[in-house]
């Protein structure tokens, strides 16, 4: 539903209301929730470890296609909560056995959906990690599977919940900004890059489970510029840096905005350095889009996204990632570290800003948004970052890659969720699934 100014402070108001309201670590009210991690790499275990400080979640089980990062997650929750939960290769086999209350998704973008409905569907209550999942189709079946079978699935989209951003929200709800009539979202590294040399593919090591790891996407030959960690940037398993980061920005815009669906995407980008992807038998590099612009319509206001793989951001204000939502009193710059700026107009107004509040490792808020899960299933009450919301984010970053690889722009009906006039465009909504494996339908 569309939220006015005055919905909207209200809704945030009972936020911050509700995290108050959750316990305090070590209090221990409510008893903890039988928990399960499925994905044990390194943010999964940021996450379980937010988890396990809460005092809210008791470890009963690991899931991992690779005991290499299996084994030292094992160890370390035992060192955290003194007791060595069970491990797992098969998600479904520890659904089975162990019955969780609570699953934390963590996995490769590839597998969110699939492990997600299955634990819904088991009667657990989801964490999953953004985006929800590598086609548009997936995250509706997804929505769908939460409502069906009652449970809270919260989306790790941390920085709702970060209290520069909540207070950004506040001062660009209030008009003190003006009408904002264009927001730009951008994440820019200074990395320097070359042609990229291909890397020979290789047997996959014996703690792994390559096979599984690949699950319903295609299955590549294995290749350590893959696994592990660096799946984000090939886009059988994810959708480049629009599909990781840019989740998070334009989540930013849509929780500003009033509006809930664009109307017309256009992208263009490529690899202009490092050259075409390749994928051949004996040889492979990277083939997400190393520079990339999107434009999104909305009725009221226009975003781009851009980001850069080279170059940084090194001749404006500001760091390298986030939003400029620029109004008629000025711009206000939201970003991660340093938190949010506004410059004004007016040159003789001062600058107005408000500094970042994040907790290591890494530089995030799991820690807040941990605690609303759990107080969103106490008080049967849809999470800050409701799978819905999370759907719809996942859709304007997986629209951007959708022209991108189209070549053309797509006018979205986000009432149907279907690209108007393009029968071609709506087959990329979705994918085959290999063999063996049944993508899932609403």
């Amino acid at each position: 539903m569309n939220l006015n100014r005055r919905q909207f402070l209200k809704r945030t108001s009972g936020a911050a209301a509700a995290l108050s309201a959750v316990p305090a670590l070590g209090a221990d009210v409510f008893g903890r929730y039988r928990t399960a991690l499925v994905g044990t790499g390194w943010w999964g275990m940021n996450i379980l470890g937010e988890a396990i400080a809460s005092k809210r979640a008791k470890v009963v089980a690991l899931c991992d296609v690779d005991d290499a990062q299996l084994k030292p997650a094992t160890d370390k929750v035992a060192q955290l909560t003194g007791a060595r939960p069970r491990t797992y290769r098969d998600y479904q086999e520890l659904l089975d056995l162990e019955r969780p209350e609570i699953v934390i998704v963590a996995t490769p973008d590839h597998w969110h959906p699939l492990i997600t409905i299955a634990a819904v569907t088991a009667g657990a209550h989801v964490y999953v990690e953004k985006p929800i999942g590598h086609t548009i189709n997936e995250g509706r079946a997804m929505v769908a599977a939460a409502r069906r079978y009652g449970r809270t699935v919260q989306v790790g989209l941390h920085r709702r919940v970060s209290p520069h951003n909540i207070s950004a929200m506040n001062f660009l709800r209030s008009g003190k900004a003006g009408k904002i009539g264009f927001v730009r979202a951008f994440v820019m590294y200074d990395g320097l890059r070359r042609p990229e040399q291909g890397k020979p593919n290789e047997a996959a090591p014996k703690t792994l489970d390559w096979d599984r790891w690949c699950g319903p996407a295609p299955q590549r030959p294995y290749n350590k510029l893959i696994h592990p960690r660096g799946f984000r940037q090939f886009l059988d398993y994810a959708n480049g840096t629009l599909g990781d980061w840019g989740v998070h920005w334009m989540d930013q815009i849509l929780w500003w905005s009033e509006e809930r669906w664009l109307r017309r995407v256009f992208s263009s980008g490529g690899r202009p350095i490092s050259g075409p992807g390749v994928n051949l038998p004996d040889v492979q590099t990277t083939d997400a889009p190393e520079a990339q612009s999107v434009t999104f319509e909305f009725e009221t206001f226009t975003a781009v996204w851009e980001h850069r793989l080279f170059a940084g951001n090194l001749t404006e204000k500001g760091e390298n990632v986030g939003c400029y939502f620029h109004g008629t009193e000025g711009t206000l710059h939201l970003g991660w570290l340093d938190g949010w700026k506004f410059y004004p107009v007016d040159r003789n107004q001062p600058v107005i800003e408000e500094p970042a509040k994040l907790h290591q490792p890494d530089n995030q808020n799991i820690k807040e948004l941990w605690a609303d899960f759990i107080s969103a299933i106490e008080q049967n009450r849809l999470p800050v970052c409701d799978i819905e919301s999370g759907h719809r984010s996942t859709t304007m970053s997986l629209l951007g890659m959708l022209s991108l690889k189209l070549g053309r722009s797509v006018l979205w009906d986000g009432q149907s969720e279907a690209i108007k006039g393009d029968a071609f465009a709506n087959t990329l909504l979705r994918r085959d699934y290999r063999p063996g494996y049944d993508y899932p339908w609403v």
